[in-house]
């Protein structure tokens, strides 16, 4: 039985101890945000979650090496898309596809913790994730944006908060059905 606090809440994993925590958290706990990203060497990033304050590639973890750890995945920086970095993702229009933002905000914020007034330097070497959208420029601003408003020197627009919580966009989304052909 591995334990840890996910997202703030005490959790146990009757699974295989060698399980990579990137699984986990997707199969068992439904934390979708956290992408699988090839693993290993080819892992582009898309993975990241924060443990014990840490960007760690959650596909390079074990459940066994997480145990004791509090993990924090993208669902669980902030629910109504108020942490600085999102917002100057959206504000910077940093965000294509979406499939590598998860794990690219959770190593700002986790850069942001050590570091608020990051040089670009710093960003470059603190975001190992792979963006094949190529919004790198406005990555690095948006990360540098995320500073000023975390050392309250700025503020952003917020970006429009959920409307809708997870529990009633899974009622008010039907079900997809095979027709038969006729």
């Amino acid at each position: 039985m591995s334990r840890m606090t996910v997202n703030d809440r005490p959790v146990e994993f009757d699974l295989d101890p060698r399980m990579p925590l990137l699984y986990a958290l997707r199969e068992a706990m439904n934390l979708t945000g956290t992408k699988a990203c090839g693993g290993g060497t080819d892992c582009g990033g898309a993975c990241m979650v924060l443990v014990d304050g840490v960007a760690l590639r959650s596909c390079a973890i074990t459940l066994a090496e997480a145990e004791g750890r509090i993990i924090v995945t993208i669902e669980g920086l902030s629910a109504d898309r108020a942490h600085p970095v999102q917002q100057a993702m959206v504000a910077q229009q940093a965000i294509q596809c979406g499939f590598c933002t998860p794990g690219i905000v959770i190593s700002a914020a986790a850069l942001l913790l050590l570091n608020p007034a990051p040089t670009r330097e710093d960003i470059v070497g603190a975001i190992p994730n792979i963006c094949r959208c190529g919004v790198y420029p406005r990555l690095i601003r948006a990360v540098e944006q995320a500073g000023r408003v975390a050392l309250r020197q700025e503020r952003i627009s917020a970006a429009p908060a959920p409307g809708i919580s997870a529990e009633d966009a899974a009622k008010a989304v039907p079900a997809l059905r095979v027709s038969s052909p006729e």
